[in-house]
């Protein structure tokens, strides 16, 4: 089983992307991020073609979040549970399912912009609901993750210049804690293979050549439970996804299992 997480920057932008990336990669479940779009606008139709199922949380411009899959698509809920609001809206960030043998969450976690601004403080505690909701699941012995564009760096080795990011968020010691408690759940980093360079780095800012000089960030994560991780046969980052005209800032990862 291949399951994939690709924050797509526009769904409509990455529209014909994202069907040839489907049917060349061979991807059972993809985990999508950043749609902005709204339900109504979401390319349903062109997924099933291909096979797929789909299910989209996305209200608009911005955030939005879906789940497609050829192997099912049961139980969704939309929205995380107990989640916090920002400016008196619950933002369509996260997107849960079962899917063949396997659990899955499509998490959009809030950026936090800045240190000291108030969304800094909502994507703390948008992380402390999502530790609440996964835990039961995380603990489980069905396969389980949580997939998707997490806005932080795990690890200093994470981005290409720590010493640029000092103050910054992404890679503060408050968010790097909500990650660990998130693992403290029963939840591992499922850290892929770079198929370039020596470490897999997720997204590229459009700016200042930033992909070619690979000045880049692992901000796009997989954390799975015990029975996901010893299932893993393979995961790697398909940064050919990020090269061309037309592609998003974001690369997919890629998860083989074996289940």
């Amino acid at each position: 089983m291949r399951i994939a997480t690709w924050n797509v920057n526009s769904i409509t932008a990455r529209l014909p992307r994202l069907l040839a990336w489907l049917e060349s990669s061979g991807t059972d479940v993809l985990c999508i991020q950043e749609t902005k779009c709204t339900a109504e606008q979401f390319p349903t139709d062109e997924l099933r073609e291909l096979g797929y199922e789909s299910s989209v949380h996305a209200t608009g411009r911005w955030n939005g979040v879906a789940l497609v899959s050829r192997v099912g698509l049961e139980d969704v809920v939309h929205g995380l549970p107990g989640g916090p609001e920002y400016d008196g809206v619950a933002e369509p960030r996260a997107i849960s399912a079962t899917c063949g043998p396997a659990r899955v969450w499509s998490v959009y976690v809030p950026n936090g912009r800045e240190v000291a601004h108030e969304h800094y403080a909502y994507k703390l505690r948008w992380l402390e609901a999502l530790r609440s909701a996964v835990a039961d699941d995380a603990a489980g012995a069905r396969p389980f993750a949580v997939l998707g564009d997490f806005n932080i760096a795990p690890t200093d080795d994470d981005v290409f210049d720590r010493a640029l990011f000092e103050g910054s968020t992404h890679v503060t010691e408050p968010e790097r804690a909500a990650l660990a408690g998130l693992r403290e759940t029963g939840l591992t980093d499922v850290v892929p293979r770079p198929l370039k360079y020596d470490h897999p780095f997720t997204y590229w800012d459009y700016r200042q050549l930033c992909f070619p000089k690979n000045r880049g960030m692992r901000i796009d994560l997989v954390y799975g439970n015990k029975p996901f991780a010893d299932a893993v046969k393979d995961s790697y980052v398909d940064r050919e996804e990020r090269k061309g005209k037309g592609a998003s800032d974001h690369a997919p990862v890629v998860v083989d299992l074996d289940v």
